[in-house]
């Protein structure tokens, strides 16, 4: 599925809403933004628990092909759900 287009914080926004229709989803998609985090984000500004942008350059060039792609709704919603139900976190 080719990667949508618009920005980050749409996308960001888009998934809150979701979660709050859909609170189990809101908790799946809550510990899988946590494991992205970028480590010691505590240290460095914007003191926000982000991605690190290498990191997430790196996970859009090997998903989509290109690395300021931006992913699909559904695709986020799918492996947050993965996530859990795989590898049971």
């Amino acid at each position: 599925m080719p990667p949508a287009s618009g920005s980050w914080i749409a996308l960001g926004v888009r998934l809150a809403l979701r979660g709050v229709l859909s609170p189990w989803l809101g908790v799946d998609l809550l510990r899988m933004g946590w494991a992205f985090r970028r480590r010691n984000w505590w240290r460095l500004p914007p003191f926000v628990p982000l991605p690190d942008q290498t990191y997430l350059r790196w996970r859009m060039d090997t998903a989509y092909g290109d690395p300021a792609a931006i992913p699909p709704l559904a695709d986020v919603v799918s492996f947050a759900r993965w996530r859990r139900e795989v590898m049971r976190l």
